[in-house]
C-alpha cells in the first residue's frame, strides 16, 4: 500500500533515514567547533535510572501533553536531540526537525517552592537511611510516592516550566520540546 502525499502532511521518512540525516547534521555542527552532548536512547525503556523513569512518568501524567508525547519519543529514538545541556533551572537543546538547521529549545524550570520542599522534608524525616538509597531510588514506597506525586512532589508541573522552541509549531508543547523532556529523563 503506497502513501499518498497531500499538501498538508509531508511524506513518511523511515527511522533509519532520519537517523542518517541526524548523524550528518550532528557531524556538520561538530565540525563548526561546537561541543555537543547528544542524547541516545538505548533499549526498550527510554530512561534507565529510577529518577529518569519517574521524570518520564511525571511528564506523561499531564494530559495536555498526551497528543505530542509519542512524536517526541519518536524524535528522541531517531537521535534527533543532537545537544542537551542541563544546568540549574535551565535546559538548552538542539533538536533536528524538517528544516536544515536544528531547532533551538529553551526550558526554564522554576525552583521548587519552599513550602513544598519543607513539607516533603517533614514527611521523610527519619525515614531515609542513606544518601545512596536516595540516589538509587531504594526508599520505602510511600516516600517514593511522595517524591513522585504530580501535585506535591519534586517534579515541576507544566505551570512551573517555561518552554520555547524555534520551530513554527504554535502548540504549547511541540514534538521537539517533547523529545527534550524525554531526553532529560535519560540524563537523570
Amino acid at each position: 500500500m503506497s502513501r499518498r502525499y497531500n499538501s498538508y502532511y509531508p511524506p513518511y521518512v523511515p527511522v533509519a533515514v532520519r537517523q542518517q540525516r541526524n548523524a550528518k547534521i550532528l557531524s556538520r555542527l561538530a565540525q563548526d567547533g561546537r561541543q555537543l552532548h547528544p542524547v541516545v536512547a538505548t533499549g526498550r525503556n527510554l530512561a534507565a535510572s529510577f529518577w529518569g523513569r519517574a521524570w518520564c512518568a511525571n511528564v506523561e501524567s499531564y494530559q495536555d501533553y498526551a497528543n505530542r508525547l509519542p512524536r517526541g519519543r519518536t524524535y528522541l529514538r531517531s537521535r534527533a536531540v543532537v545537544d542537551l545541556c542541563i544546568t540549574s533551572g535551565r535546559v538548552e537543546a538542539l533538536v533536528n526537525g524538517s528544516q536544515a538547521q536544528p531547532y533551538e529549545i529553551l526550558l526554564e524550570i522554576a525552583p521548587l517552592p519552599r513550602e513544598r520542599w519543607e513539607a516533603l522534608k517533614q514527611k521523610c524525616l527519619g525515614r531515609i537511611d542513606s544518601l545512596l538509597a536516595l540516589v538509587q531510588g531504594k526508599l520505602p514506597p510511600e516516600i517514593l510516592a511522595e517524591f513522585c506525586n504530580p501535585v506535591s512532589g519534586l517534579f515541576p508541573s507544566p505551570e512551573e516550566m517555561r518552554m520555547t522552541c524555534s520551530c513554527p509549531d504554535w502548540a504549547g508543547l511541540c514534538k521537539h520540546l517533547a523529545a527534550v523532556l524525554y531526553g532529560i529523563g535519560i540524563r537523570l
